[in-house]
């Protein structure tokens, strides 16, 4: 029986609506290490390679990397009704969360306490992202570029972007060509 075949995997859409929803509203602003944490450490359904090489393909294609990172695992093992399923399952409950939320954040703009809870909220959701690409790096033993070329590779795009200024997608573009 090969890795694959012996780990755990989703047993229906509905399986994957609910797994893309539980992660889409406790990662809310970040669902990014809530999915690396649901889908490789808690459930099981992808090692941390297979992980990195889907968020990969899903960096690539246009839209949230998430949700395509549930378009691929949905149409992977179910087809499209998979892929709609995940994608149901990760866009709706937000969806509506964020619904009531802009209405009550309409209501209340005036406090300073709703002020706060979005600036804290940012710091998470940072937090969170790094959090997450420290767990990742990891898994970049494996692969041929080395962890120390990928750090410089990180390091070179923050300081392109956050000191020099530059457009993410010449950032992309330039380090991915030369990644």
């Amino acid at each position: 029986m090969t890795e694959a075949s012996s780990r755990a995997a989703p047993q229906s859409p509905a399986d994957l609506f609910w797994a893309f929803n539980r992660l889409a509203l406790q990662g809310f602003g970040g669902v990014l290490p809530v999915a690396q944490r649901e889908l490789v450490e808690r459930l099981g359904w992808l090692t941390r390679q297979e992980f990195l090489e889907l968020l990969s393909l899903s960096q690539v294609l246009p839209g949230p990397n998430v949700v395509n990172l549930g378009l691929i695992m949905g149409d992977r093992a179910f087809g499209l009704r998979g892929a709609l399923a995940a994608v149901a399952g990760m866009l709706l409950g937000p969806l509506i969360l964020v619904l009531v939320l802009a209405v009550a954040a309409v209501q209340w703009r005036d406090l300073p306490a709703v002020g706060g809870a979005l600036r804290g909220m940012g710091i998470v959701a940072g937090a969170l992202v790094l959090s997450t690409a420290i767990k990742l790096a990891q898994g970049l033993k494996g692969n041929a570029m080395g962890l120390p070329l990928a750090a410089l590779f990180v390091v070179v795009a923050a300081l392109a972007m956050g000191w020099l200024r530059w457009p993410l997608v010449y950032v992309v573009l330039g380090l991915g060509m030369l990644g």
